[in-house]
């Protein structure tokens, strides 16, 4: 009966959109929507030409990160009434996230099961307001469609997530599993000049190139405030060290450069670049990578790194202790520290402070590396529907 349940598609989406739904109620009632109201600012102030990176205390807390394109993508959910707008918002956001985890190439048991383990990540991120679960989904689409021959597709999702996040230009690092590698090369390009240009289509040319440098700015100020102590954000690799070590000033790039070096080995196994578990591997270790080594990083941006230990932790054919092990710290220290569900003295003077949300996650993703580098993929290794 509880596996027959567990294995309802509808009620996984409705589950989705039901947690999307109440997260959005309760901030509404809250007058916690802080975040929506940045969003949907962008919008308005590409419309008006108002600086999109400019500080607007009257209107709402913090600054805009995001780039111009962000303007038409909230658009729908901005012209709606505020608390309207902001329920189809997370709502959107649900399905889209439940869409792209569905498309992956493995048996429906188990893309119901990332589901399942997904869902509390989901509600930290919905709380906020969070792009994030949309982020998750175009960095796992972009995978996909390479995966399916949609080069072109791919190449729009990539692009589309650089010049909203940046965070989407990871996407690039399936570019290897392309069996079509100009014609992707050459929709990069396209979709570039496309994305530059469209939101010169609700404003002026000069606004929105002057826009482009503005962020760019913004981006750099941003990355030297994730630095502080007194930030919500840096729950990275390069985070936890500064904190627990109380050595705020160390250098990112003693973390960044060994990483990229680890995140890269995988990539001289030519050989392995057709199988599908080392691919779904490499998207894990892409989805943990993207947070993990982020200053930007902060609790709801988890729900994408969440993603890639789902997928690793479903994909293992034999669970050990030890991939058990890993895969319950995540849920505990990563998913469910944030929330009521747990201790509050734990939270307050250890993991928040000392960014330990990010440890399972670490450690997972140095897990996945090994397994990319070692693992003697055959045949029995291709994971189909």
């Amino acid at each position: 009966m509880i596996a027959t349940l567990l294995n309802n598609r509808k009620l996984i989406i409705s589950t989705y959109i039901i947690v999307a739904l109440i997260s959005a109620l309760k901030q509404i009632l809250r007058r916690h929507d802080n975040n929506y109201q940045i969003f949907k600012k962008v919008f308005y102030h590409i419309i008006e030409e108002k600086s999109l990176y400019a500080s607007y205390p009257n209107l709402y807390f913090d600054y805009n990160h995001y780039g111009p394109i962000f303007g038409l993508f909230i658009a729908p959910f901005a012209i709606m009434p505020d608390g309207l707008g902001m329920v189809f918002w997370c709502i959107f956001n649900a399905l889209v996230l439940v869409y792209a985890i569905s498309q992956l190439n493995l048996e429906s048991s188990k893309i119901n099961l990332i589901l399942w383990i997904c869902m509390h990540e989901f509600l930290t991120t919905s709380l906020g307001q969070q792009f994030n679960p949309i982020m998750t989904s175009i960095i796992i689409l972009s995978y996909v469609l390479i995966e399916k021959e949609k080069d072109f597709w791919s190449a729009c999702l990539i692009i589309l997530g650089t010049f909203i996040k940046l965070y989407g230009i990871v996407g690039l690092a399936f570019f290897f599993f392309s069996k079509n590698k100009m014609k992707f090369i050459g929709s990069l390009a396209f979709w570039s000049i496309v994305f530059f240009v469209l939101p010169m289509a609700i404003s002026s040319p000069e606004f929105i190139i002057n826009s482009y440098s503005e962020w760019f700015a913004r981006l750099l100020e941003k990355n030297n405030e994730n630095g502080s102590f007194d930030s919500m954000q840096d729950i990275s690799i390069m985070g936890l060290f500064k904190k627990i070590l109380n050595m705020p000033n160390l250098s990112n790039l003693l973390f960044l450069i060994p990483g990229i070096v680890l995140f890269g080995l995988p990539y001289l196994r030519f050989n392995m670049f057709s199988n599908k578990k080392f691919q779904l591997l490499l998207l894990s270790s892409v989805l943990i990578f993207t947070v993990i080594f982020s200053s930007g990083s902060e609790s709801p941006t988890y729900i994408i790194a969440f993603a890639g230990v789902a997928i690793w932790f479903i994909i293992q054919e034999e669970k050990t202790k030890w991939t058990w092990f890993l895969f319950i710290f995540a849920l505990l220290l990563t998913s469910f520290s944030p929330s009521d569900l747990f201790p509050k003295y734990i939270k307050e003077t250890y993991i928040k402070p000392y960014s330990l949300k990010a440890l399972p996650c670490v450690l997972i993703w140095f897990q996945i590396t090994y397994e990319l580098i070692t693992t003697q993929f055959s045949k029995q290794h291709l994971i189909t529907k």
